[in-house]
């Protein structure tokens, strides 16, 4: 049986439908995390039910709501904190990436992205933030991206520019709480098989999405793309006491895919 570092702990994921949220509910719940679940995808219930036949002592309760709506992430906090008695951890996962040429990327489009990666982690932050307060501790984690920060592709404007924003939030949170005991850090993934990935994929090659996929992974060292809950094992590592002392820290986890300096220059 897995070590219970999380246990005692609850914990509110944002975008925990599919993909990387539900990777980190999952481990989280494999540690003994107490989870709520947040999506604005009512699908949420059922990756519920199946993280309750992986784990029958599961507490999870779930929530639809969108991270653009302050007061229903305001709500989902005081569910998740009325039902566990506690809100110890926030995962801000939930996160959009829409590709388009940027002179033709429309206000719309540029303002969904501003809406969710950013708007989306501020409502929650501030939603979570109090019951923290209250208690003396906590863990905030954000997902963040190597995109904007350390890499970029073509057509990633507005996901670029709102993943690295999160890297100021983090850096600003964390400096501010720090001496009351809330701990604030942000994940930066690169490439992970999700949802998200696929329909990004289909918009780089509509003929053949899954070579897009392949092209990702030969410019990664590990040649492979991340799991979900290998990240969420990093979201679990910094939501524990195991993490006491980092604070403001901008962890990578990309198989290497943002070292090399080319991919035709060396001995390999």
């Amino acid at each position: 049986m897995a070590q219970r570092k999380l246990e005692g702990k609850a914990a509110l994921v944002t975008g925990a439908a599919a993909g990387l949220g539900a990777g980190i509910a999952e481990v989280y719940a494999k540690y003994g995390a107490k989870v709520c679940m947040v999506d604005l995808d009512p699908a949420v219930e059922a990756t519920a039910d199946h993280i309750r036949e992986l784990y029958p002592d599961a507490e999870l309760v779930t929530v639809t709501a969108n991270v653009a709506d302050r007061d229903a992430m305001v709500a989902a906090a005081k569910l998740a904190h009325d039902t566990f008695g506690s809100l110890d951890v926030a995962c801000c996962n939930a996160g959009v990436c829409r590709l388009a040429p940027f002179e033709q990327m429309s206000d719309e489009m540029r303002d969904f992205h501003i809406d969710v990666n950013i708007k989306g982690v501020w409502n929650t932050c501030q939603a979570v933030i109090p019951y923290m307060l209250d208690e003396g501790r906590g863990a905030i984690v954000i997902a963040s991206s190597v995109t904007g920060d350390i890499v970029a592709d073509a057509g990633e404007a507005a996901y670029a520019m709102t993943k690295a924003a999160l890297v100021g939030l983090t850096k600003c949170l964390a400096v501010e709480y720090a001496d009351r005991h809330i701990r604030v850090n942000c994940s930066q993934l690169g490439y992970a098989r999700t949802p998200m990935v696929e329909k990004m994929a289909v918009e780089s090659n509509p003929d053949n999405p899954e070579a897009a996929i392949d092209d990702i992974a030969v410019g990664v060292p590990m040649k492979r793309l991340a799991r979900p809950d290998e990240v969420g094992e990093l979201f679990a590592f910094l939501g524990s006491d195991e993490a006491s002392y980092i604070t403001g820290s901008q962890i990578v986890i990309d198989g290497g895919s943002t070292l090399p300096e080319t991919m035709s220059i060396g001995t390999n």
